[in-house]
């Protein structure tokens, strides 16, 4: 089983190695920069070396390893100067995961602005496109579904699928499937039956071949809501039964669980980790 969270990087980008061991974590998801600022401080040849000598010293398999891109690029953007930013901001997160030898990028789609689903992913197309032809094979690209939030691309697991299949060289790209997004989006997952079928659903729509790493995460709002408020595991709208058959689907295909999951009183990481094996 390959489970784990999204850790810190606060001290220098090694640390994230130790704190996904100390936390259990046979798979992790980092932001390789600040998430909230569009300048990245340069990676060292030292933060390279110690980042890629502690995962190899780790059992934690490389290939379930994941970076996040930042909270302000918006790759869909009707504006040319944040479409530009949120392009370069993109081409350079790839070559920072490419030499730290991380393999996976999930990436957001981002917000039209109101000039149509039609002109948001012609933008997201180009904005893909140029990145690939400007940075190293070795990094894929995963498109993760949306909450369908206003304005919003790619929660209709259709749509999803149309954007993935213009992009060229298909091997470049993937999806990353968020549990949360999904519901609010309105695919039920709420028990076995209904998460079953909304897994043939991406199955018919995008194909299982293509779904690299699963963001489990329960949900605040109802189905349908078309808001993105992540949960504890188990304690939110869907409930254990839908995400314990979403576990066990990814085990099955040896797919990453990536918690993203609120830290409280309530429960914190340590704890969600523990539902996450109990259901399992």
């Amino acid at each position: 089983m390959k489970v784990g969270l999204h850790v810190s990087i606060a001290g220098s980008i090694d640390r994230s190695v130790d704190n996904a061991v100390a936390m259990g974590c046979s798979a992790f998801q980092i932001f390789t920069r600040n998430p909230r600022g569009w300048a990245a401080k340069p990676l060292t040849s030292e933060d390279i070396t110690s980042f890629k000598e502690k995962l190899a010293a780790s059992k934690i398999d490389r290939l379930a390893t994941v970076s996040h891109m930042p909270y302000l690029p918006n790759l869909s953007s009707p504006e040319e100067d944040p479409f530009a930013k949120s392009l370069d901001s993109l081409i350079d997160e790839i070559k920072r995961c490419n030499k730290l030898g991380i393999p996976y990028i999930v990436a957001h789609l981002g917000s039209h602005k109101g000039t149509g689903d039609k002109k948001g992913i012609e933008k997201l197309v180009k904005a893909f496109t140029k990145a690939v032809k400007e940075t190293s094979s070795d990094v894929t690209i995963l498109l993760e579904n949306t909450s369908g939030q206003k304005n919003s691309v790619g929660s209709d697991f259709e749509q999803l699928a149309s954007i993935l299949f213009q992009l060229k060289p298909a091997k470049r790209f993937g999806v990353c499937l968020d549990t949360c997004h999904a519901f609010a989006a309105g695919y039920d997952l709420r028990t076995e039956k209904t998460a079953a079928l909304t897994l043939e659903k991406f199955e018919k729509a995008i194909g299982f071949e293509h779904l690299k790493i699963v963001h489990l995460n329960d949900s605040r709002g109802e189905i349908g809501c078309n808001i993105d408020r992540h949960e504890h595991i188990g304690l939110g709208q869907i409930g254990e039964i839908g995400l314990a058959h979403f576990i066990k689907f990814a085990n099955s295909k040896e797919i990453p669980i990536i918690l993203e999951t609120p830290i409280d009183e309530r429960r914190d990481d340590l704890g969600n980790m523990k539902k996450v094996k109990e259901l399992a």
